[in-house]
């Protein structure tokens, strides 16, 4: 998508508060490819790291928004046909993805909308499956924030050390490298998350009884 290009190539806050609702919806914009380089351009004074960090989860925030009530009104089965369509296709969308999140979903609970964040090829859509099971919407909200921010934080993070030791035209590349390790690391994280929450409920109730 050409005008998906145009705004990369032009990040300033109001592009990267858009970027990430596009993101947060169906439309197939690598965040990394927006956040870090965006720090990256911080760490040389044209931007504020923490507003960067602030608009894109801003903009996460509203596009997981507008798929929570998309969800939630519409139902199950206009989601899935929008899925199997020409136009979900277009958007890299299909049944067995949306289906993945609402089983991401249902295994790991209202916990789900924060730590389904940080892991790829959920974090776009995990907001789905809390609109259809009509999970309180200032807790998925407040959620999704959590989660996002965290994710755009390490993306920043990654940008700004960058500034130091790569090339403006190296930069894309070098992110993509990197992008495999910031994976492994989150979803090490993602699994103590996990592991955390459940030692917790079990604890909780075994204490009830």
């Amino acid at each position: 998508m050409n005008w998906i290009s145009t705004l990369l190539g032009n990040l300033n806050y109001g592009t990267i508060l858009l970027l990430m609702l596009l993101e947060s919806t169906v439309i197939p914009v690598p965040s990394e490819l927006v956040v870090a380089p965006a720090a990256y351009h911080s760490a040389s004074g044209e931007l504020n790291i923490f507003l960067v960090v602030l608009f894109a989860t801003i903009g996460a925030d509203l596009g997981a928004s507008i798929n929570y009530f998309v969800a939630l009104y519409v139902g199950r089965p206009v989601i899935y046909k929008f899925a199997n369509s020409k136009w979900g296709k277009l958007c890299l969308l299909n049944q067995e993805k949306v289906e993945k999140s609402e089983r991401y979903f249902d295994n790991h609970g209202v916990a789900a909308t924060l730590t389904g964040r940080l892991v790829p090829g959920i974090r776009h859509l995990i907001s789905i499956p809390a609109g259809l099971a009509r999970m309180t919407y200032w807790k998925f909200l407040l959620y999704t924030t959590i989660g996002a921010g965290a994710w755009h934080a390490i993306l920043a993070g990654l940008g700004w050390y960058l500034h130091a030791i790569v090339p403006k035209n190296e930069l894309e590349d070098t992110i993509k490298q990197y992008n495999h390790y910031i994976i492994a690391v989150i979803l090490g994280i993602v699994a103590l998350a996990i592991i955390y929450i459940v030692v917790k409920n079990i604890i909780k109730a075994k204490s009830s009884k």
